[in-house]
């Protein structure tokens, strides 16, 4: 047998990781339920209630929960299961070959999933895409990849410090904007002729204010719902400069963030807590610490947002800390946590066996999730943007998940890989994959 077909092989069933499988359908499902507000709100809507006088509604209760329990976490899992993937990924090489050939598939591999990032973003219009930062910032998180479970553990920590560094820098510079410009403000022009920086610094306080208004904000709200409704040129004029904003923010500000997430998905691949093989104190002390302290401070965080009523020039005067990387690191550890207990107690084995396929296919699934929000949602579809109501958009969310995992379910029956994921594999390593199984034990590869 050649090297190239030997790599090329799909994994057997005794090389799956089962958990692992559930893990990933837990996870892509439940990044719709934090993406699909973005999807079927216009901007700025989605994350600001009261624009759509949301306040005392169903709507509030679950904008609330959403928000208080599983926001972050859902991605933050993801990016877990990314990280163990990788030493999967590479592991399975490295048995093979050796030399430089297992870091050359690897980047490889990135490189396409580069290229289905900005085919989700630009084609797809879907300006929250993950992937372009996962192809980026997994070859950062590869060069961790040797070491030990302590050592990647501190890596993590210090990962979770420097992205609340970063939240707080930005925090301070918007406040300090606002000081310095209320302090001019408070000038007698009459006596006083302001320089052109003061100028600069007023004007920059008295914009972020104005933005900052009910009423600015619906008229954005308004102009965002035409654009959404709009064909795909004036769609794609819009959400393309939205992405290509978000990209950089994701890549860029929020590198920390991601790789965070990804290094404790390596150590945790490691130390054997993703694979169920640690005992069940330790999922007992991370759901319970995790969520405790996790749900804890975001509710001062969400409480502290509704006093000042989503208004962003307040948010940013009164607040004093942002600790929003901190919260979501203790949410998803003890998401995480519990998911595990309820593995581990067998009694929701019937769960991960129906979230499997969804998993193995979740390449697929995540770009169909795009494709689906678009038809549903934009102008080029159904248009159904801004015509239902929060809690509507979740029943939206909920009918997509029975369609991914009854066609998941129905694909795997008769194929290897999902379609996406047969792509992705025939691309990097150049070589057309065999699709159809040749029997019933056949299983789609890692």
């Amino acid at each position: 047998m050649s090297f190239q077909h030997s790599l090329a092989t799909p994994v057997s069933q005794q090389e799956r990781i089962v958990i692992l499988d559930g893990l990933r359908g837990l996870a892509l499902l439940g990044i719709l339920l934090m993406n699909i507000p973005y999807m079927g709100l216009p901007e700025p809507a989605f994350d600001h209630p009261l624009l759509l006088n949301e306040g005392g509604t169903i709507n509030m209760t679950v904008w609330w929960y959403v928000n208080w329990i599983p926001e972050g976490t859902q991605r933050a899992l993801f990016s877990m299961l990314f990280g163990a993937g990788m030493i999967l990924f590479i592991t399975r090489l490295e048995k093979k070959t050796e030399g430089i050939w297992p870091a050359e598939y690897f980047l490889r591999r990135q490189i396409w999933l580069l290229v289905f990032g900005l085919f989700n973003a630009y084609v797809l219009l879907w300006p929250g895409d993950i992937l372009f930062a996962y192809a980026s910032i997994g070859i950062i998180a590869f060069l961790f990849r040797r070491m030990s479970v302590r050592a990647l553990l501190i890596a993590a920590g210090v990962c979770m410090l420097l992205m609340t560094a970063r939240e707080n820098r930005e925090l301070y510079k918007q406040k300090n904007k606002i000081l310095k410009g209320e302090a001019i403000a408070r000038l007698d022009t009459t006596k006083v002729k302001l320089t052109d920086e003061q100028q600069e610094i007023l004007g920059a306080m008295n914009g972020m204010k104005e933005k900052s208004d009910t009423a600015a904000l619906r008229k954005q709200m308004k102009r965002s719902e035409q654009k959404s409704l709009g064909s795909y040129s004036v769609l794609y004029e819009y959400l393309s400069n939205v992405s290509a904003k978000v990209e950089y923010q994701i890549t860029y500000y929020g590198v920390w963030d991601v790789l965070l997430f990804m290094l404790v998905g390596m150590a945790f691949f490691k130390a054997g807590l993703l694979t169920g093989q640690a005992p069940a104190k330790t999922y007992w002390l991370l759901f319970i610490g995790g969520m405790g302290i996790g749900l804890l401070i975001t509710w001062w965080r969400l409480d502290f947002m509704i006093r000042n009523q989503f208004n962003m020039y307040t948010i940013f005067r009164n607040k004093v800390f942002e600790y929003y990387e901190i919260a979501r690191t203790f949410r998803s550890l003890g998401l995480f946590g519990l998911i595990m207990l309820l593995y581990k107690s067998g009694w929701f084995n019937w769960l991960f066996a129906l979230l499997r396929p969804v998993g193995q296919m979740a390449f697929t699934n995540y770009l169909m999730q795009s494709f689906l929000g678009g038809l549903l949602f934009f102008g080029i579809g159904f248009g159904w943007m801004g015509k239902l109501q929060r809690y509507e958009i979740y029943l939206v969310a909920a009918c997509i998940w029975v369609l991914q995992i009854a066609w998941s379910h129905a694909w795997l029956h008769w194929y290897r890989f999902g379609p996406l994921e047969w792509c992705w594999r025939s691309l990097t390593y150049w070589k057309k994959q065999p699709m159809r199984k040749a029997n019933t034990r056949d299983v789609l590869s890692v």
